[in-house]
């Protein structure tokens, strides 16, 4: 098979010297983090983004690229609304292909429970006046006439889109950079610098770089790089693996998805397919800490996720990585530069019978390449965008649960406002960084 094409014996492309100072300084280089150090930029900000290993290295690259308004909690759709436009300005910057399509998403019933809750979301796609709608058997049947199979019914979006996440988000760091961020690969952050009391800088394994402003987006190793400051968050990284077709004839140009498998068609002709409820939990210290606030999330189970005894060594949450270290000494940022877990084959295997099974015609399936990333996810599967009350200058955004990818430009473009001070635009109360210590009750976003 095809290897996975961002890796640690990926070229570096972004070797830049590191600067003695900075307005701000974005930590971590996928789209969340490439898209707040554009529009820091293009504010005329001096902007630093640092990446341990490669720009979407990590879960930026490994998602299933879809951009919808569809099944989001009711605080995202706004969001979402903006990101939809931004990502058409962004490929309008770019002379490369992204992939970007308005395809629509289908998420598809098998019961009668899933129809209930696929209405009981229309009440938020009408509040927000978009354009989803409730689908019958047998309109099914008629937007995916060759599928062998019968549904009960599902629900349709139109306006959403799709994208080729690896292709992407390096298109959007060249975008980045041509606003004037500057961006640095195959350096990790190692720790925060403070000076009485607030965040005066961040010492990378390189040296120190001075900077008032500071904006956390690493992903699954964001929990680990706020223990060290003595700040808990429960965040958790979910394994989840994607297939790639070879080319096959079309048979949706949009995302579908039932409980048991989603596919996306790709500019290549071919489609990714998983399985949104074949996932894995990997049990570390974290999950034991973190445990009670996710009961809410495991017993609705939106994820189908599984657990493991043990993260491999070198995860975010693997018994062996240390929670504390020096910033004079190599982190474990630097021991393990690019996130790459293995993909579950036996999963596969089933995801593929899943697809053939759903299109005989196309018969035995054959995979140009298969992958796995780790989803950071939060206990009510929505991210955190705030100023964290208890370091002044820095801003954390993560925890985006398995659905950054698509809300990536508007989240990078919040984010960018709250570190410099402007008006966010949004109502982000929900997405608040103390709602899991300031007694509230956890509100489980939609599992659709």
């Amino acid at each position: 098979m095809t290897p996975f094409p961002i890796s640690e014996n990926t070229p570096i492309t972004y070797a830049g010297a590191q600067p003695k100072e900075t307005d701000v300084i974005v930590i971590g280089g996928g789209v969340i983090g490439v898209c707040t150090a554009f529009f820091l930029a293009q504010d005329d900000k001096r902007v630093v983004l640092l990446e341990k290993g490669r720009i979407a290295g990590e879960q930026s690259s490994r998602n299933w690229g879809w951009i919808r308004q569809q099944g989001r909690d009711p605080d995202e759709i706004p969001i979402m609304a903006e990101a939809k436009q931004i990502w058409q300005d962004f490929a309008s910057k770019t002379n490369l292909d992204i992939g970007l399509r308005i395809a629509g998403v289908t998420y598809l019933a098998q019961n009668d429970a899933e129809i209930t809750s696929f209405q009981e979301w229309m009440r938020h796609a009408k509040n927000h006046n978009l354009d989803s709608k409730m689908l019958s058997s047998s309109a099914v049947s008629d937007l995916i006439p060759d599928m062998n199979a019968k549904y009960v019914g599902g629900i349709h979006t139109a306006s959403d889109m799709r994208a080729e996440p690896w292709l992407a988000v390096p298109a959007l760091a060249e975008i980045a950079t041509r606003a004037g961020a500057t961006l640095i690969e195959n350096c990790a952050a190692r720790a925060l610098d403070i000076s009485a009391g607030r965040v005066s800088g961040v010492i990378t394994e390189v040296g120190l770089i001075k900077s008032p402003e500071v904006i956390l987006a690493g992903g699954a190793w964001s929990s680990l790089f706020l223990q060290n400051m003595g700040i808990h968050l429960p965040q958790l990284s979910v394994r989840a693996t994607v297939s790639a077709t070879v080319p096959l004839p079309i048979v949706q140009m949009g995302s579908v998805a039932d409980k048991n498998i989603a596919f996306r068609r790709r500019i290549d002709g071919g489609y990714s397919i998983a399985s949104g409820r074949l996932n894995k939990l990997f049990v570390g210290p974290d999950a034991f800490r973190a445990f009670p606030k996710f009961l809410t999330q495991l017993k609705a189970d939106p994820f189908g996720v599984s657990l493991s005894p043990a993260a491999p060594k070198g995860f975010p949450d693997a018994w062996t990585t240390p929670r504390a270290w020096a910033s004079d000494e190599s982190s474990p940022f630097e021991k393990m530069r690019i996130l790459n877990p293995k993909p579950d084959f036996n999963k596969i295997k089933k995801i593929c019978n899943r697809f053939e099974s759903l299109f005989p015609h196309l018969g035995p399936i054959k995979l140009k390449s298969s992958w796995a990333g780790m989803i950071d996810t939060m206990p009510d599967v929505v991210p955190i965008m705030d100023r964290a009350a208890e370091v002044p200058g820095l801003t954390v955004g993560t925890g985006f649960s398995g659905h950054g990818f698509g809300i990536g430009p508007a989240a990078g473009r919040i984010l960018a406002s709250l570190s410099t001070g402007r008006e966010p635009g949004h109502d982000l109360t929900r997405f608040r960084l103390n709602r899991f210590s300031d007694g509230s009750k956890i509100k489980l976003g939609p599992a659709i």
